[in-house]
């Protein structure tokens, strides 16, 4: 095989197994697009009702992995029900190897490898819940639990791609008090938003199947509940930009803030589009991977209101007959 093909391959098993910091950066990184991206292929399931394309859990049908002739369902609704299953294992898969890294970076960090950790294990959780989904017949409550695990695993796999560029100091505040008080409220708001959002779809038209069961609520008060959440995040990022404003803030943190600010914005503008046209499919998706986005960057701005100090000085991994350093 040619230089030119190894050299990539050398280079990505250099990443996992010989880590830099900026290697394990970029693959948590990659753990975060690959969550963000099962949000828009488990939206995609819902809004097509291939929430029962594959009918079994492990099993695509009582016989087979893989989708299989079915009269009772359709091939295009078997194809996306499994596509978003494969995407799961590929985010596992990255989630192995952001394990993989934390755990032979040198000096060791244990913080790091802890928030790697939940990463497989999180996406193992969502495995099996999404394996009750199946079992329950799509009931919303399971669905929205489903729904709810990857907004949580980008927790860590966000925590992790910020913490691998900082060192080990205590957090060191960089901005007041107000401003750190109002970045939390922020994150519990948007949160909260995530939350309720799962309840509106949940109720309306697009649970994953025409026959699945659906929250008993109604529609229209929890569509209100939901747009109050959403313009409570939005007095809260006008807020903080406010404060930002009348403050030293680093121009990182004013960059998040201003760039959340635009995406509620566009959220809010394909929300009220959607409800009045009826919930297209196409725009729940993108609401979905807007909420996803937004919940990213609400993270990011978090985390950049404090520092942790440099990197610690990167040490050389264990060879092939090195025993590894103690943690």
């Amino acid at each position: 095989m040619s230089d030119r093909v190894l050299s990539p391959l050398i280079r990505a098993r250099d990443a996992v197994w010989r880590p830099t910091a900026a290697s394990l950066r970029l693959l948590a990184l990659l753990s975060v697009i690959g969550n963000a991206v099962i949000i828009a292929t488990g939206g995609a399931v819902r809004v097509t009702e291939s929430g029962l394309g594959c009918p079994k859990w492990p099993k695509c049908t009582g016989d087979s992995l893989v989708p299989t002739h079915s009269p009772e369902h359709p091939a295009v609704n078997m194809a996306i029900e499994f596509g978003n299953r494969m995407v799961t294992f590929l985010v596992l898969g990255i989630g192995l190897l952001v394990f993989v890294a934390a755990l032979r970076l040198r000096p060791r960090r244990r913080d790091l490898v802890l928030l790697a950790a939940a990463q497989p294990l999180s996406v193992v959780a969502q495995a099996i819940i999404g394996g009750i989904v199946v079992l329950t017949e799509l009931h919303p409550a399971s669905v929205s639990l489903h729904f709810l695990l990857s907004p949580a695993l980008l927790v860590f796999c966000v925590a992790l791609w910020v913490r691998a560029g900082e060192g080990d100091a205590p957090p060191r505040a960089l901005v007041g008090p107000w401003v750190r008080r109002l970045a939390w409220a922020l994150t519990v708001a948007t949160g909260a938003v995530l939350v309720v959002g799962t309840v509106v779809t949940g109720t309306g038209p697009h649970a994953g199947d025409a026959d699945s069961r659906r929250f008993g609520f109604n529609i229209e008060d929890v569509t209100r509940v939901h747009s109050l959440l959403a313009w409570t995040t939005v007095a809260l990022t006008v807020a903080l930009l406010a404060a930002l404003h009348r403050t030293d803030a680093p121009p990182a943190v004013r960059r998040l803030a201003q760039a959340l600010f635009a995406l509620e914005l566009g959220q809010g503008l394909v929300g009220y589009v959607q409800y009045f046209l009826g919930v297209p499919a196409p725009l729940v998706v993108l609401h979905m991977i807007g909420s996803a986005l937004m919940w990213i960057v609400v993270l990011r701005l978090l985390l950049a209101v404090r520092d942790r100090g440099s990197q610690p000085a990167p040490a050389p991994a264990p060879g092939p007959t090195e025993a590894p350093q103690p943690a």
